[in-house]
């Protein structure tokens, strides 16, 4: 990696940014929350926007990947209506731009949507409707253009996963570029919706799986071996098969190796990994090594508001504990770039015309 350089969170939050792992569910704005619940009649544990801001990271900040995900009955309960989603969406694109964001994907589990009588198909097209309202909003602002994409997800303790992949599949020239499982990991493990997994290689198209975070190295080498995942979500755990030795060598396991020469993306979420257990701080984190490996490495917020966090912090913290400078967060960035499930003149163009122009010019100043 590069030498140390002091950034500030100000310049770093300029940069352009790619997303790849964040929770449509769990970015909501507190005030939005209030607002929602209000009208749907949903108990709160605070009507206060910064008292339940403030709640929900202090619920999620408990290291327990179940307790956390509890935190989502409350989010979850304000998306039900088409209404709605489409504003969860259009604020979610609004303060991705505001971040600094260029390209986002974005995932949610339509299933979780259906409490007021919606369909799938109405839950997606709600989604895509906000995304459209909040890309034009950020693009009549006169601010940097964001796309962003949805990813389906399917909840890997329920029994719709293959549902669901077709769902993808029958909106993905409709602003879905993928599939993703998602939920506890322990008890169960991705290749018990190997069904929907050959659906999406059978239509050509992409998918990640949650693998790697609560369960360890079986959940990665099902996610790839019997699932055929095009990226991992979070693969933190691939840290259990690399040693570092007393005299600094460092040696790969048979996954980790394949994982990395195969140029499979990690989409790590350092805050979320510490408040699940996965990693016991940011200094601690195996992204520092891994990305000093040379592993594709990208940087993601998974839910911003658990977490309290944005890509800026995360990128800062990054900074903060490793000495990162301008040209470690250009890698990351076009790291993810390149993993995303747009098609490749997409993702070149906006390497080539948004994020490296933009890094030069940081770099210069």
């Amino acid at each position: 990696m590069a030498e140390p350089t002091a950034l500030t969170a100000e310049l770093v939050r300029s940069v352009p940014k790619v997303l790849l792992h964040d929770h449509l569910d769990g970015g909501l704005r507190p005030a939005t929350i209030v607002e929602l619940a209000d009208e749907v009649g949903h108990a709160l544990p605070t009507d206060d926007p910064d008292a339940l801001g403030r709640w929900f990271v202090e619920s999620a900040d408990s290291g327990s990947l179940p307790r956390y995900l509890e935190t989502f009955d409350h989010t979850v309960a304000v998306m039900q209506r088409a209404d709605h989603l489409r504003r969860v969406a259009r604020e979610c694109v609004e303060d991705l731009a505001a971040d600094g964001v260029v390209y986002a994907e974005v995932r949610y589990a339509p299933e979780q949507h259906l409490g007021a009588g919606l369909t799938l198909d109405e839950v997606v097209h709600a989604v895509q409707d906000g995304i459209d309202e909040g890309a034009a909003a950020v693009a009549s602002g006169g601010g940097r253009p964001v796309v962003v994409r949805q990813l389906l997800t399917a909840m890997r303790h329920a029994a719709r996963s293959r549902e669901i992949a077709e769902l993808a599949v029958d909106h993905r020239d409709r602003g879905v570029v993928g599939f993703d499982i998602a939920g506890a990991e322990a008890g169960y493990p991705p290749s018990r919706h190997l069904d929907a997994f050959e659906h999406m290689k059978r239509s050509n198209a992409h998918f990640t799986i949650h693998a790697g975070e609560a369960f360890g190295l079986p959940s990665i080498w099902e996610a790839l071996q019997w699932c055929g995942a095009d990226r991992l979500g979070h693969g933190v755990r691939l840290i259990d098969d690399i040693e570092v030795l007393d005299d600094g060598e460092v040696r790969l396991g048979r996954l980790a190796s394949y994982v990395r020469d195969t140029r499979v993306p990690l989409e790590l979420c350092p805050h979320s990994n510490v408040q699940t257990g996965a990693a016991a701080s940011i200094a601690e984190h195996p992204i520092g090594l891994l990305a000093r490996l040379k592993f594709r490495v990208t940087v993601n917020t998974d839910n911003r508001l658990m977490s309290g966090t944005s890509m800026t912090r995360e990128m800062q913290a990054l900074v903060d504990a490793f000495g990162w400078g301008l040209e470690d967060l250009r890698w990351v960035t076009v790291n993810a770039m390149k993993s995303a499930f747009v098609h490749f003149d997409q993702r070149l163009a906006l390497i080539q015309d948004v994020v490296k122009p933009a890094y030069a010019e940081a770099l210069r100043g």
